[in-house]
């Protein structure tokens, strides 16, 4: 008998594109941020709201069109861990840049998920972990040492973000549910998005330009919105290890991301070290790829 995150079918087929589009969402996150941020066409605030509000409309939406109709579920947990995850990550990405950012978030979302699957139990499988090293050596060989030292302070908003994000995706693994739960976690999170209103009003205000509007409704529609539930599909049928180590793939879809949208040089050293991130990756996945059913 084989468990429930073991790769047989349906879970390597069911389960390996469904990841990809997940990394490819949380990379446009950062992308989608950093263009409305640097510009200027949206403050950290409003774009967290506008995301998230957005989200919540979309995830809504869906819910009320199926059959038999859904209530959001969800948890108080996971709406407050996704709140802080947002918001932490847009005040972060006002000074960061799109790969270093994502190295930082990833980075302490790996640490944080492993450490809690330790707590909760969960065994570690010495390929996985070997697979994370390497995956976080070229990470490090990539974004660390060519990129300019970014602020102490924007860096520690950015890693408690991924301290969020990893309790969320954690949370997911639970999940019977991932478009009610997402939509629920969502109409949840909208609660803290209140006094976050308040605050900017009675503060600088709001900045929201045209562009700034269809940054944060895409990333809240599609790349949260779309990608998490999807996400959510996709943790409860691996284990917490290969969730934190898959992850570690997306600041190498920034950096690229970064290459193209925001002129950044695409050096020799972004190449091999994408290699060597995807290398890792892959290593830890092989136990959950190659596992057979018994017979």
């Amino acid at each position: 008998m084989t468990r429930e995150h073991d790769g047989v079918a349906p879970g390597r087929a069911g389960w390996v594109w469904p990841a990809l589009f997940s990394l490819l969402a949380f990379a446009a996150n950062s992308i989608f941020c950093r263009l409305a941020l640097i510009g200027g066409d949206s403050d950290a605030g409003s774009f967290t709201a506008l995301r998230l509000l957005s989200g919540a409309g979309f995830l809504l939406l869906l819910l009320a069109r199926r059959r038999p109709r859904q209530a959001p579920g969800g948890s108080w947990q996971g709406g407050l861990a996704l709140f802080l995850y947002a918001y932490l990550f847009s005040i972060a990405y006002v000074e960061l840049g799109a790969g270093v950012g994502a190295l930082i978030l990833f980075g302490a979302v790996q640490i944080s998920m492993f450490a809690l699957a330790r707590l909760r139990g969960e065994r570690f499988e010495p390929r996985v972990l070997l697979g994370m090293l390497v995956a976080f050596a070229g990470l490090v060989a990539l974004l660390l040492p060519g990129a300019g030292s970014p602020s102490l302070a924007s860096a520690l908003v950015m890693l408690v973000s991924g301290v969020a994000w990893g309790v969320y995706s954690l949370i997911g693994k639970g999940s019977a549910n991932p478009v009610a739960d997402t939509g629920g976690n969502f109409l949840r999170s909208l609660v803290f998005v209140v006094p976050l209103g308040l605050f900017i009003l009675l503060g600088s205000g709001a900045r929201l330009s045209t562009a700034g509007l269809l940054y944060a409704l895409a990333s809240g529609m599609l790349a949260s919105g779309a990608g998490y539930v999807v996400w959510y599909g996709v943790v409860k049928r691996i284990s917490a290890q290969q969730a934190a180590t898959l992850q570690l793939g997306v600041p190498i879809i920034a950096s690229l991301g970064g290459v193209m949208l925001l002129g950044e040089p695409l050096s020799l050293r972004l190449v091999l070290t994408s290699a060597v991130v995807l290398g890792g990756v892959a290593v830890a996945l092989l136990p959950l790829r190659r596992s057979r059913p018994a017979g």
